[in-house]
C-alpha cells in the first residue's frame, strides 16, 4: 500500500537520524489490528528496522475495576477498562526518552497484574496497537496513527461461537462504547492512513 510505503519511509529517516518514533494502530475489537501489527513489524525487520510492539489489551485493570461499578456498561468499557492516566504517564510519556519503563501487565487467568521492564535503550520503533487509542489523552503522542477499518457485521462474526451467543453484552457495553468512540472522536477522520478490512484481507492473499 502507497500509504504505508509513505510511513516506512519516514520510519527509516528517523531511524537514521536515531530520532524515536511511535506508531499507533487504532481500530474496533476484532478489525484486524493484531493481523495488521504482525505484517508491518516484519515488514521493518526485513528493511533491518527492528520495533518495540506494544498491545495496550495486555494492561487493561482489574476486572473489580471495570464491572459492576454502577455505571452503565458502555462507559465502564470506554473509561473504566484501560487507567487512562496511568498509561499516558508510565507508557507515553516515557516512550521518547526512557531507557527503560515499568509497565502493569494483566493475568487474566488470575485477574491479576504481574509488573514487567521494558528495555528501550537503543530502540527507535515503537508500534502501540489498540482499541480507542485516539482519545484525546493519548492522541497527540503518535506520530503516525493507522485506523483498520472493519465492518460490525465482520468483526462478529470473527468472534467464537460461544462469546457470540451472549449478544446482550455487545449491544450494552461494546458497542456502544465503540457508536460512541466513531462519533465522538471521528478516528476515521483523524487518521493519518485508513486501511478497510478488506484491502487487508487482500494484500494477505
Amino acid at each position: 500500500m502507497e500509504e504505508v510505503e509513505k510511513i516506512l519511509t519516514q520510519i527509516k529517516s528517523s531511524v537514521l537520524q536515531n530520532k524515536r518514533i511511535i506508531l499507533g494502530i487504532d481500530g474496533l475489537s476484532r478489525s484486524g489490528k493484531t493481523t495488521f501489527v504482525k505484517r508491518f513489524a516484519s515488514t521493518l525487520s526485513k528493511k533491518g528496522i527492528e520495533s518495540t510492539v506494544i498491545h495496550l489489551d495486555d494492561h487493561i485493570v482489574a476486572r473489580s475495576k471495570r464491572y459492576n461499578t454502577g455505571q452503565e456498561e458502555w462507559r465502564e468499557y470506554y473509561y473504566l477498562q484501560w487507567d487512562v492516566e496511568s498509561i499516558k504517564k508510565s507508557l507515553f510519556d516515557k516512550l521518547i526518552h526512557s531507557n527503560e519503563i515499568e509497565l502493569p501487565f494483566y493475568d487474566n487467568d488470575r485477574d491479576q497484574h504481574v509488573y514487567k521492564n521494558l528495555k528501550l535503550a537503543g530502540k527507535n520503533v515503537f508500534v502501540v496497537e489498540g482499541i480507542f487509542l485516539q482519545r484525546a489523552e493519548w492522541e497527540p503522542f503518535f506520530d503516525y496513527t493507522v485506523f483498520i477499518d472493519c465492518p460490525r457485521d465482520i468483526r462478529f462474526a470473527r468472534e467464537s461461537s460461544q462469546t457470540q451467543q451472549n449478544i446482550e453484552k455487545f449491544e450494552k457495553r461494546y458497542w456502544k462504547a465503540e457508536d460512541y468512540y466513531m462519533e465522538k472522536l471521528r478516528p476515521i477522520e483523524q487518521a493519518d492512513i485508513v486501511i478497510p478490512y478488506f484491502q487487508l484481507i487482500k494484500d494477505l492473499q
